[in-house]
């Protein structure tokens, strides 16, 4: 993704999400890092439509170097707005802790996901249940540094 250092980023537009993000920025990760007993990272996509950098927190996990997050919208039957925007533009920016990085973000493949997908309800059970909602298959991403 390319970015300038001064362009804007809109943070998620759910109140209690932005609250989250605020405090994660400023304190570079010491607060908002570990949320709710999860760890959580920060990621920035470029919206598909307008353009603009778009930010929200998300639970995750790793994979060696790699980062898992899960488009589970709450196990609703629409994809999250970031998961569409990085099937669109995969290059992304993510911050975990005090560590700002740029990314390209992958849906893991079939053959990838059950072991992922492991790994994720084991940090939070509840995406079994989203799942078991949804009317769709939830995504597992995997997010690589550049």
């Amino acid at each position: 993704m390319a970015r300038h250092d001064d362009e804007e980023i809109l943070d998620s537009p759910t109140g209690w999400v932005a609250e989250h993000i605020r405090t994660y920025v400023e304190t570079d990760g010491r607060k908002g890092h570990i949320y709710q007993g999860v760890p959580t990272l920060l990621l920035s996509t470029r919206g598909r439509r307008s353009g603009t950098l778009r930010r929200t927190a998300l639970i995750y996990g790793q994979d060696g170097d790699r980062y898992l997050v899960v488009a589970s919208n709450g196990g609703s039957a629409d994809h999250p707005a970031w998961y569409l925007n990085l099937s669109a533009d995969p290059g992304v920016v993510v911050q975990v802790g005090a560590d700002t990085f740029t990314a390209r973000a992958r849906s893991a493949t079939p053959e990838e996901k059950p072991e992922l997908w492991r790994k994720m309800a084991e940090i939070f059970p509840t995406y079994d249940s989203y799942q078991a909602k949804a009317t769709r298959d939830i995504p597992v991403v995997i997010i690589e540094r550049t």
